[in-house]
């Protein structure tokens, strides 16, 4: 998790606006906006003046930005210990929504005729999917390929008419990436 993203979060449970934390902080929106982003780190003391506008200690903000996971592994043997919902398929995601900054990763598994659609809300992404067991469809716009386990694939995101579909009668799991 980055320091934007920490501050990002303790705005939003709190309720605030970044026009209302950037005022109680005495910085402009747009700075604040920036930080929360990324795209610009805070001084040391416009950090503190962030913390203190949102009753955060300066010190465990950053020990929460060092102790953040920045290796997740899924072993092989996990593939088969996932207990499916009702939707046929589960996504075995790598890191926490609010680690994921420029990439989405995840395992899928999916039961036989169970199937994903697009991400929502994804212009201009790419995405790589490779099937590690089993085989898999791609729906993507008008074509329709069909993977096989070794086979790798690389297209940008079409939310509109995209699908990950299991047409074969046994389990299959792919590794996916996607840009955010």
């Amino acid at each position: 998790m980055n320091l934007g993203t920490l501050i990002r979060r303790y705005r939003k449970e709190q309720k605030l606006t970044l026009k209302a934390l950037a005022h109680k902080a005495g910085i402009s929106e747009g700075f604040l906006s920036q930080v929360e982003n990324s795209v610009h780190s805070p001084s040391v003391d416009t950090l503190v003046s962030l913390c203190r506008a949102l009753g955060v200690n300066a010190g465990d903000l950053l020990n929460q930005v060092e102790e953040q996971e920045r290796l997740t592994v899924i072993r092989k043997d996990q593939w088969d210990e996932q207990e499916l919902p009702h939707s046929g398929f589960v996504t075995r995601r790598f890191f926490a929504p609010e680690n994921r900054t420029v990439i989405d990763c995840a395992v899928l598994i999916l039961d036989p005729k169970a199937s994903i659609p697009a991400r929502k809300n994804i212009r201009n992404g790419q995405e790589v999917l490779c099937i590690l067991k089993g085989s898999l469809e791609l729906l993507h716009g008008d074509q329709t390929l069909q993977l096989y386990e070794g086979d790798s694939v690389q297209f940008w995101t079409d939310s509109g008419s995209q699908r990950i579909a299991n047409t074969s009668g046994a389990a299959a799991v792919a590794l996916w990436v996607g840009t955010i």
